[in-house]
């Protein structure tokens, strides 16, 4: 797949076939849109082509109230858009004068006059451009002037079951984490690098791999205790559970953790990058009266979490 940021770098996309979206989380809607997308450009012997943009539109038509924290990462979309499969990604800046086009501007002088694009494929209540009036029935008017044709994903095709970006927010910020991997259709990830911690976990039995998400913008789930699985640098995929909190028992601070216990592992995973697949809530983060009654529930945590991957097999 390959990423071209904005259209300076683009030489020669061959009878691009293209879709326009943010694309978050890359979610089951989003995932047909690109197998359709797939399937049109290999029939005219093109390739397929996503035009999403970065900073997210709302993160900067809306700076002050947006608070808006997205599914993934942009190396986590340009991952899963290569497992689907796509060929090519232009990622645009979004600036408030991008915004001003009008939908005619985009379409004719970015698709048409730079692009040279062969054919869309838009959901059926896609809209873009100034005052969102680029609207599939504006593209099938304006097609036949410049020389490409539209192909509509129509809402019986997108909306088998109804799935939003924000559906999927809420989903992840209630723990429920079965839901939001209905929607995105493999669970919810987070991805980042291992961080040296204060060892108190490996000191009671439980070492944990602290993980650096290094994004702000990342969504970070509910609070509390999650069975996962951990894909290792080299790949290798292992049982474990996670913390998201504060650490109440043993941190008088209001920082956030994400620490992660890989069953059945010894070894340094220190500056590694990991992944952590969340795969069910287990229960609230809890403040303890001692170390002890700590281990004790991390014990149980344990047994109760290898119990669940058990019930699976």
């Amino acid at each position: 797949m390959k990423i071209f940021k904005g259209f300076d770098q683009i030489l020669d996309i061959p009878n691009p076939v293209l879709t326009i979206g943010t694309f978050d989380g890359v979610h089951v809607g989003h995932q047909k849109i690109i197998q359709q997308l797939n399937r049109e450009a290999e029939a005219i012997g093109g390739e397929s082509v996503l035009f999403t943009f970065y900073p997210h539109p709302r993160m900067v038509l809306y700076p002050e109230s947006h608070n808006l924290r997205l599914l993934q990462t942009q190396a986590e979309k340009m991952e899963k858009l290569r497992r689907m499969g796509l060929q090519n990604v232009i990622v645009h800046p979004f600036t408030i004068d991008f915004s001003r086009l009008t939908a005619v501007e985009f379409v004719r002088d970015y698709l048409v006059n730079r692009l040279n694009v062969k054919k869309l494929v838009i959901g059926y209540d896609h809209q873009f451009g100034k005052n969102r009036e680029g609207t599939i029935d504006f593209l099938k008017e304006v097609a036949p002037v410049y020389g490409f044709t539209v192909q509509e994903i129509s809402a019986q095709e997108i909306d088998e079951v109804d799935i939003s970006s924000t559906k999927i927010r809420n989903a992840v910020l209630a723990g429920d984490m079965e839901l939001a991997k209905s929607y995105l259709g493999e669970p919810f990830e987070l991805h980042g690098k291992v961080i040296r911690g204060k060892a108190l976990g490996r000191s009671i039995g439980f070492p944990t791999a602290n993980l650096d998400i290094e994004s702000e913008i990342k969504l970070i789930p509910m609070l509390g205790v999650y069975a996962v699985n951990v894909v290792l640098s080299d790949g290798t995929v292992k049982e474990g559970m996670l913390n998201v909190g504060i650490r109440p028992t043993i941190a008088n601070h209001d920082d956030l953790s994400i620490e992660v216990n890989v069953f059945d592992f010894e070894g340094d995973l220190y500056d590694d990058y990991i992944t952590v697949q969340l795969l069910s809530r287990f229960r609230d983060e809890m403040k303890f009266d001692s170390i002890p009654d700590l281990k004790e529930q991390l014990e149980h945590d344990k047994e109760t979490i290898r119990a669940y991957f058990s019930s699976l097999v």
